[in-house]
């Protein structure tokens, strides 16, 4: 099993999302051309919901496709996010990194998401602080391929 993650930032420019959203689509329909039938999103606000939605559109018509949650801690689950409780069943695997909240559980669940993907997709506009470049430096490190969508 080929296995893809995302990593991206939470707030997208209004001005983006569609760009975004447009990229993503496209590098997730590539992943699937090129062989890859497992996705784990972060399940964060922004690129990650984006991205699981992309994929859990796509799975309507591939049912080989799975889609995985990577939780960074349990109380994660009680979101009153409405996309995150949409998609939130759709998903084959929920893996919950930590119990509890602590300052390191979103860079564990990234490092995570790296160490089981081969092909990481990256929402990027250049910031050199946050979980998306830490996640970014990490995939490099593995030696995984990754696919930059520039904002």
């Amino acid at each position: 099993m080929k296995t893809c993650c995302c990593t991206g930032h939470r707030k997208i420019p209004a001005d983006k999302i569609e760009y975004v959203k447009q990229e993503l689509r496209r590098e997730i329909s590539q992943a699937v051309e090129d062989g890859y039938t497992h996705f784990i999103s972060g399940f964060a606000k922004g690129t990650d919901l984006i991205f699981a939605s992309i994929v859990a559109d796509l799975m309507k018509d591939n049912p080989a496709l799975t889609l995985e949650a990577a939780l960074p801690y349990r109380n994660r689950m009680n979101t009153t996010d409405r996309l995150f409780r949409r998609l939130l069943p759709m998903c084959r695997t929920v893996s919950i990194h930590s119990e509890k909240y602590n300052p390191a559980c979103y860079m564990k669940r990234n490092r995570e998401m790296v160490f089981c993907s081969q092909r990481v997709i990256a929402v990027y506009d250049g910031r050199e602080k946050g979980g998306t470049i830490f996640t970014m430096r990490c995939a490099y490190t593995q030696g995984r391929e990754v696919r930059v969508i520039r904002t």
